[in-house]
């Protein structure tokens, strides 16, 4: 059930929703507990319903415009926003400068503004003196902790006793996070406590208690700060299983990812997502992904633990291709594959249930 922790938002996704780079608000189009999302904005879907783009099933999330006509609207309706969320996700995380004069349109109606890019709002004087004057908070977070609050490793994850799975990818933006949401909810349903480890700022904005933002915290500190949330998550809540939200994958050439959850997330087994029409690395042309059975390898010799299934991401797929893909990547890697997304968790969640300890 959504907490809705901060308020009412509207997502700020302008030219990106339904593409890569829009990630960020496709993750809260469909799920958060840190908001209640009342829009979108993006000009390309204007006047759509955000769930039925993304995924065919409608959420009663509008597609406005832009600024002005979703305040116009969500006014008459009574669900004006509290909070102006950045949801795009550009490669390198970079702010777009259309998207500035838009947060500063925001501020300038009393938005409060969260912001997970690496160009970081509290470092403009000019955003911050105007959000000092209009009384609202800039949040931006991926912004890395002072180093007297990061935690350094100290092997006190071999204490973790739960079942711990790993979300990882073959390429970035293909749907790691979003795969594990649905299994932490699947674990749930079939009535066992699970907890997300998030690893990226939109875990957070979803809502994810126990979290870090992997891509933005200091070297020495990414395996503390990984094995802390671990422990934490552990200590608090005691689950029956923890899910570990996987970052880029390990040989993405701008994104290699998923060293420091294997090495300090220290996984029982691994569960690896995959896009079957993907064939270069994100953003990446001329860079050919590396073989499921290449990246299998490196995953178990890296670890020293197996991949248990694969899950697909049905990008480029027809509805009626998504069960052969399936059947295909067994029949290549001998390992059980799943679209989550489009089937549901619950033959994969009945599988790994036999393994909770």
């Amino acid at each position: 059930m959504k907490k809705n922790l901060d308020g009412r938002a509207l997502v700020y996704c302008d030219k990106a929703f339904n593409t890569p780079n829009g990630k960020t608000a496709h993750g809260l189009v469909r799920f958060t507990e840190r908001y209640e999302v009342v829009g979108v904005i993006d000009r390309n879907y204007a006047g759509k319903d955000a769930g039925k783009v993304l995924d065919g099933k409608p959420n009663d999330i509008p597609i406005f415009n832009d600024l002005l006509e979703a305040m116009e609207t969500l006014s008459e309706e009574n669900k004006l926003p509290d909070i102006f969320v950045v949801g795009l996700a550009p490669d390198g995380g970079r702010l777009p400068k259309k998207a500035r004069k838009t947060i500063k349109n925001a501020i300038k109606l009393g938005m409060n503004v969260d912001s997970g890019l690496h160009d970081f709002l509290t470092n403009d004087k000019k955003l911050v003196k105007l959000a000092k004057k209009q009384n609202v908070r800039l949040r931006d977070i991926r912004k890395t902790p002072d180093r007297d609050q990061l935690h350094f490793f100290t092997g006190e994850i071999e204490s973790v006793e739960c079942l711990k799975l790993a979300i990882l990818g073959t390429d970035s933006a293909i749907g790691k996070r979003t795969t594990a949401w649905l299994l932490v909810h699947g674990f749930r349903a079939a009535g066992h406590k699970a907890e997300m480890i998030g690893t990226g700022q939109t875990a957070w904005m979803q809502g994810a208690q126990y979290s870090m933002i992997m891509d933005s915290c200091i070297n020495d500190f990414v395996s503390g700060e990984i094995e802390h949330a671990v422990v934490s998550a552990w200590k608090n809540a005691k689950p029956d299983v923890i899910v570990i939200e996987g970052q880029g994958s390990l040989m993405n050439p701008a994104y290699p990812g998923g060293f420091e959850i294997l090495a300090a997330g220290r996984p029982d087994y691994v569960i690896l997502q995959h896009a079957p029409k993907r064939v270069e690395y994100d953003g990446f042309p001329g860079y050919k992904l590396h073989s499921l059975k290449e990246q299998i390898n490196a995953i178990e010799v890296i670890s020293g633990k197996k991949v248990i299934a694969i899950t697909v991401n049905h990008e480029d797929m027809k509805p009626e291709e998504i069960l052969p893909a399936c059947e295909a990547i067994t029949k290549e890697t001998g390992l059980p594959a799943f679209d989550v997304l489009a089937h549901g968790t619950q033959t994969l969640v009945e599988l790994l249930s036999s393994r909770i300890k």
